[in-house]
Formats: structure tokens, C-alpha cells, sequence
């Protein structure tokens, strides 16, 4: 026969596991997976490459020109008197139009405006995946961040909630004064205070990342040691000048000026002359009485016989094939049009060139604070480690009864402050090497661990 509490025992178990944040029964998510979702799942990349296919469309509408562009239709209807066309066309049971560009300055610059706006669309894009890849792992990043502290301050807070106690019973037995008390309960409630800190900001980051990759947010948890070693600080004055170079948002910033001072000389060769090819069929009706206005044809002998000499007449097969040919002038709005795009291509490039400085500069100021960072976190990595021997120290002298467990409680503050310390800095420095590697081009190789 089964013991009923084993069984008892056994469900409280099954419902204390049924009850535990589905964050803590949730396998590490890697960092390259992270990146590779947010890549395919968030919506500015969605945005970037609906922008990208909308210009290459562009370029496409604008080349097509050169295509004959065909249609048909009828030009129906009632008519008194002469029939006036419909439209400006005759009336017909059936018409086909084909019309195309032959010979036109200004639409093949225009055309390669597009074009060159469609390489600025890509370029964006690529600018676009590089702030989702910085943003996701950034976001990967804090969250690790929060949830190494939040197991910290989990331990810290139990040996918070245990010091509480014994000092409470050292009040009683008046060894320690009632301000002793009010110190440790002040003490467990910062730690608690610092532990609903720590898991309101994951689940912030996780709600983030759900958003960004798809992912539910209670199954996000990061790896331990997640992110990829960053690549040593290279010491080279000119980095920040070839990554400004290099970078695609200040690329895609050049290419916008060329393709403006491009377009500015297609609306200059709008006075040029322009060759159109044009062709028409139509089939007229005979129920407007069209043809009882034109002279009918009439018989001529000729040595093969009697024939209708083609001296005019109607005909309800027609058909016209040609070039039109045109010769603008004079057009005070097309100049206007013109000197409003000279300015548009002047005003790209100043944008350019201040885009160029911008990314130059904070390279240049990514590289200085990775520095900065970097000795600021061997600073807080020796004092935590001093931190760390000194709480060492305190619990040996503990043992020894030559410590109290005011001391012992100080030793511990200062190592759990010390620890917060270091997570902080070591964050600000991966958030300057991100931005590094942002800058100079290197993100998405980096982040998805290419050689």
C-alpha cells in the first residue's frame, strides 16, 4: 500500500514546479540566434525593405519608358452632323495605342537618378540591420546584466534576511541597541528594494527582445558569457576618418548628393529636344455616317483594268507609325524646376559632408570612452576583488570571534556594492565597443561570429 503523504509530498512538489517563472524552467537563447530573429522578425527591417523594393520599382518605372507602353479601347458613341471626335480621336470599334521614349535627355538622367536612389535604399537598409543587430544585442546584453545581479542580490538578500533576525535577537537580549535593528532592517529592505529593481528591468528587457524577436518573452534567458570577445582597441589616428568612409549611413548620404546633382541635369535638359515613338490602329465605324463626309473613290482605267484610284476616300482600317519630335524653348516653370533642384543637390551634399564629420567624430569619441571604460573596469574589477578578500577575511575572524555581525555585514554591503560597481562599468564599456563596432562597419560580422 502507498504512504499517502509520500504521495502528498510528491504533488506539492509537482505544483511548486508547475509554479516556478517559466524564465527559470527556460533554456539560454544564444546571442547569434537573438540576432538573426530580430533580423528577420523586427518591423524596421520590415520598414527598410519595403523602402528598398519601393525605389527599385522607382528606377524600373522610370526605365520602362523606353518600352513601348501599349493600349486599346473604343471610341463609341452618338453623332449629329460631322462626328466630332471623342477624346481627340475618330470614333472606332476598335483602337491600339503604342507610345515610348526614343530620344530624351532629360529621362535618362532621370533614370539614372532612380538607379543610384535605389543603391542609397540598399545602403539604408544595411544602416537599418545595424541598428537592430546594436539594439538587440545591447538588449542582450542589460539583460544578462540584471539577471547575474538579480542571482547576487537573491543570496545577498537571504544572508539580509538571516542578519535581521540575529540581530533582532541581540536586541532582545540587549546586546545590540534598537538602532542596530533599524540599521539591518534598512539593510534587507535596500537589498530588497535592489532585487524588485533588478527583475522589473529584466522583464522590461524581455518584453523588448519578445518584440524584437518573436520570441515569448518568459522563455528569453541569456547565456553566461554570451557576447563574443570584442576585438582589441587599434590605436590608429585615421580609423575614424576610413570608418566614416566606410560607414553605410554616410555612404548612403553621398550617393542621395550624386543622385540629386543627377537629377538637377535632367531638369536642365529638359530644354533639349526629345524623340517619342508613337503608333495607331484604328477600326472606324460606319454608323456615325463618317464616311458620307469624305470624297468617295472613284474608278480609274488603268493597262491592269479598271481599279478605285487612291486619290482618298473612306477607309475603315487605319493605321499611323512615326516619331514625334518636340522642341521646348521657352518654360519659366521648367527653369524655376531646375534651379530648385541645383539647390536640392547643393543642400545634399552639405548633408553629406556633415554626416562624414558626424560618424568621424564619434568614432573617434567611441574610441576614447572604450578606453576610458576599459581602465575604469580594471579600477572597479580590483576593488571588487579587494571587496571579496576583505569579506573573506571578516567571515575568518567571524569564526575566530574576533568579528561581530556588524562587521560581517558591512563586509558584505561593500562586496555587493562593489559587484553592482563592476556590472556597471563593464556594461558602459560593451555599450562604447558596440558602438565602435557600429561605426567603423564591423557589427554584423562581429555578432554573427564570422571569421
Amino acid at each position: 500500500m502507498k504512504n499517502p503523504r509520500r504521495g502528498a509530498h510528491r504533488a506539492k512538489w509537482i505544483v511548486a514546479v508547475l509554479l516556478l517563472p517559466s524564465s527559470l524552467l527556460a533554456e539560454p537563447v544564444p546571442l547569434k540566434r537573438v540576432v538573426e530573429l530580430a533580423l528577420a522578425h523586427a518591423t524596421g527591417a520590415g520598414i527598410a525593405a519595403a523602402d528598398e523594393q519601393r525605389a527599385a520599382a522607382g528606377y524600373r518605372e522610370l526605365r520602362n519608358n523606353y518600352i513601348p507602353q501599349l493600349s486599346t479601347g473604343a471610341g463609341l458613341g452618338y453623332s449629329y452632323g460631322f462626328p466630332l471626335g471623342l477624346e481627340g480621336s475618330a470614333p472606332s470599334l476598335f483602337n491600339l495605342n503604342a507610345q515610348s521614349a526614343l530620344l530624351n535627355p532629360s529621362l535618362r538622367d532621370f533614370v539614372r537618378a532612380a538607379k543610384i536612389e535605389s543603391a542609397v535604399a540598399a545602403l539604408k537598409n544595411k544602416d537599418q540591420r545595424n541598428q537592430i543587430i546594436q539594439d538587440a544585442v545591447l538588449s542582450y546584453a542589460e539583460l544578462a546584466k540584471w539577471e547575474q545581479r538579480l542571482a547576487r542580490l537573491q543570496e545577498t538578500e537571504a544572508d539580509a534576511v538571516k542578519m535581521q533576525a540575529a540581530v533582532a535577537e541581540r536586541v532582545k537580549e540587549g546586546v545590540d541597541s534598537e538602532l542596530d535593528g533599524d540599521r539591518a532592517r534598512l539593510s534587507a529592505a535596500r537589498i530588497r528594494q535592489r532585487v524588485v529593481e533588478a527583475q522589473g528591468s529584466a522583464d522590461v528587457l524581455r518584453e523588448h527582445l519578445s518584440k524584437l524577436t518573436g520570441l515569448p518573452a518568459a522563455g528569453i534567458q541569456t547565456e553566461p558569457d554570451g557576447l563574443p570577445d570584442f576585438p582589441a582597441l587599434a590605436q590608429d589616428p585615421s580609423a575614424s576618418t576610413r570608418a566614416a568612409d566606410a560607414n553605410p549611413a554616410v555612404q548612403a548620404a553621398v550617393e542621395h548628393a550624386h543622385a540629386q546633382y543627377v537629377r538637377a541635369e535632367g531638369e536642365h535638359r529638359a530644354f533639349w529636344p526629345t524623340f517619342d515613338f508613337a503608333a495607331q490602329y484604328a477600326l472606324l465605324s460606319t454608323f456615325n455616317n463618317f464616311q458620307n463626309y469624305y470624297i468617295p473613290e472613284k474608278p480609274c482605267t488603268t493597262s491592269l483594268g479598271t481599279l478605285l484610284c487612291p486619290t482618298g476616300g473612306f477607309h475603315q482600317n487605319n493605321a499611323t507609325i512615326g516619331v514625334s519630335i518636340r522642341f521646348p524653348f521657352f518654360s519659366p516653370s521648367q527653369r524655376a524646376r531646375a534651379q530648385a533642384a541645383d539647390a536640392d543637390a547643393l543642400k545634399a551634399t552639405k548633408q553629406a559632408e556633415a554626416a562624414r564629420n558626424q560618424v568621424s567624430e564619434e568614432t573617434l569619441r567611441w574610441q576614447r570612452s572604450v578606453a576610458e571604460m576599459q581602465a575604469a573596469r580594471d579600477v572597479a574589477q580590483l576593488e571588487y576583488e579587494i571587496a571579496q578578500k576583505t569579506l573573506t577575511a571578516v567571515q575568518t575572524r567571524m569564526d575566530a570571534g574576533t568579528a561581530n555581525l556588524h562587521d560581517l555585514d558591512e563586509a558584505r554591503s561593500q562586496a555587493s556594492e562593489r559587484f553592482i560597481a563592476l556590472q556597471d562599468v563593464t556594461f558602459d564599456l560593451e555599450r562604447a565597443q558596440l558602438g565602435l563596432l557600429r561605426s567603423t562597419g564591423d557589427l554584423e560580422k562581429w555578432a554573427m561570429g564570422a571569421p
